[in-house]
């Protein structure tokens, strides 16, 4: 059974809202990052990943963000536009604001830990009067991302895109993407959140991430819960991602259990974004969930076992691939109700 039905008169397949930064990564594998030396540059920043794995799919890809007015904000857009990533609604902020930067430590293929300079940074100056309706209207769905929400005015721009959505009936996918460091307050975090989870059709977010945006609301932390509360409050679909434990997705028809692909890892981030693209490439092709969290899970896989993000996002060939080899030494990782 499909849970969607999209608009196939829209031009865009998904516009996504939020930030865009630069990541440096360690090629001295497992150690600190006082002892490390030498980094390699890559495109940053969830959404951002997410765009890029989305167009890698061969989807029609547009952006709303702001960007640093130099070189930096040069490298990514020039990256975007090479993805064939339409940047028409990607603008420069002219109040001095940089890239948000972040330094990934990777101590071991289990352990890894992220130093993010975040202050003034150029995503968050987004502003309402950026987020425009016929561009969303354009659009068979639009991402926003949790990090968007965490100050002024990129808050009010998120909150702005999310009722437009709903005012010209395009479907919400929010993504929690919660980070603590681009927060100054927990419960202000809570709040907003929680606020923008209950204008979604879709919500993404790991079993953190939804205690965090479930705290207002009092509940007991399980994902049975949450799939009761938030099914009940206009979601058609929750994916909870319990890291290597696998992951689970919920709609009114069922449960859908996954457990990740076999492979060795190299990090310990970046898979939720290779999942996030693949599986919502699944939904917009108009796979079953079963199958588009096989490829959710699938992409997931591979990123964790490469050295960056956005530059590995695999395309069809190599996710099918992966899969076919993957489940002629495993067998299937996805379980669920056979009523689809």
């Amino acid at each position: 059974m499909r849970l969607f039905t999209w608009d196939t008169d829209r031009p865009m397949d998904i516009v996504l809202l939020g930030r865009i930064a630069i990541d440096f990564n360690p090629v001295d594998y497992f150690q600190t990052l006082a002892e490390s030396t030498t980094f390699r540059k890559y495109l940053g920043g969830s959404p951002a990943n997410i765009a890029v794995g989305m167009a890698r799919l061969h989807h029609r890809v547009g952006f709303i963000g702001k960007i640093s007015d130099d070189r930096f904000g040069d490298y990514v857009q020039e990256f975007f536009e090479k993805e064939g990533i339409d940047t028409s609604h990607v603008t420069r902020d002219k109040t001095g604001a940089s890239l948000g930067l972040t330094f990934t430590e990777i101590l071991s293929r289990d352990t890894s830990s992220i130093l993010m300079y975040r202050e003034g940074a150029a995503d968050l100056m987004l502003s309402p009067h950026d987020v425009d309706e016929a561009y969303i209207a354009n659009a068979k769905m639009l991402l926003l991302s949790g990090t968007a929400l965490a100050k002024s005015p990129s808050r009010e721009a998120t909150l702005k895109a999310m009722l437009l959505a709903r005012k010209t009936h395009t479907p919400i996918v929010f993504d929690a993407d919660y980070r603590p460091y681009s927060w100054t307050d927990d419960e202000e975090a809570a709040l907003y959140m929680h606020l923008c989870a209950r204008g979604a059709d879709i919500l993404m977010g790991s079993r953190d991430e939804f205690d965090r945006m479930e705290a207002v609301a009092g509940l007991p932390g399980t994902d049975v819960a949450s799939a009761a509360y938030w099914l009940d409050h206009g979601a058609r679909l929750l994916v909870i991602k319990h890291g290597k434990q696998g992951s689970a997705a919920y709609t009114r028809q069922g449960v859908y259990q996954v457990k990740p692909f076999q492979v060795e890892a190299l990090k310990s981030f970046g898979g939720g974004d290779g999942y996030g693209s693949a599986f919502l490439h699944g939904l917009l092709t108009g796979l079953c969930v079963r199958d588009a969290l096989e490829l959710g899970t699938a992409s997931a896989s591979m990123l964790v076992a490469s050295h960056a993000c956005s530059q590995d996002m695999p395309d069809r060939e190599q996710l099918r691939a992966f899969i076919k080899e993957q489940k002629a030494r495993y067998g299937e990782h996805v379980t669920g109700p056979d009523n689809e």
